[in-house]
């Protein structure tokens, strides 16, 4: 019986496991794999990041906007609907973290902006008769603008890259569209 006839082929030397290419896909995927999943998992931090800030963004704009449909609001009923408002731009993300603040200012006749009044849920409202900086475009004298605010700590998910909680912020002016001036009533 020879060699042939029972399956045993002889290689010769030791170029045989540098010519057999089978597990190198195996083994260039092993390699490739942490590679891949940072990306992957950044790549979700990032998205997820971009959408809360977007819906900070939103957030802001939407409880300004409301607060500028008014010329009077109630500071005990129709305040808290408003602010409460954020709860559902900011959905499915929590907004109990999120800190949001409307203030109305005022620009008197000599073109000083200060806080008439704000209020805020999860955070700490302007004080009335601070003094503001307004945007020059803004600084009309004898008008008023709200202006709403808010931020957000932000904690990714998966925490992959160890970014750690950052703070995610907006603001945005408004001017009262019915009125040179909005009230706030007890």
């Amino acid at each position: 019986m020879n060699e042939s006839s029972v399956g045993v082929r002889r290689r010769g030397g030791g170029g045989y496991l540098r010519r057999d290419l089978r597990g190198l896909a195996a083994v260039e995927f092993a390699m490739a794999l942490p590679i891949l999943m940072l990306l992957y998992f950044g790549i979700v931090e990032f998205a997820q990041a971009i959408t809360v800030d977007r819906l900070v963004g939103l957030t802001a704009e939407t409880v300004t906007n409301l607060v500028t449909q008014y010329t009077s609001i109630s500071e005990s009923t129709q305040m808290p609907d408003i602010l409460d408002a954020s709860t559902e731009v900011l959905a499915p993300y929590s907004s109990e973290a999120a800190s949001v603040v409307v203030s109305l200012i005022t620009i008197d006749s000599q073109g000083n902006a200060t806080v008439t009044w704000s209020q805020a849920k999860n955070g700490t409202p302007r004080t009335a008769g601070q003094a503001f900086t307004v945007p020059a475009d803004l600084d009309i004298p004898n008008t008023s603008v709200v202006f709403g605010e808010v931020s957000y700590p932000f904690n990714p998910v998966f925490d992959y890259l160890n970014l750690g909680t950052f703070n995610l912020y907006s603001s945005v002016y408004m001017v009262p569209r019915d009125a040179t001036t909005i009230n706030l009533t007890p």
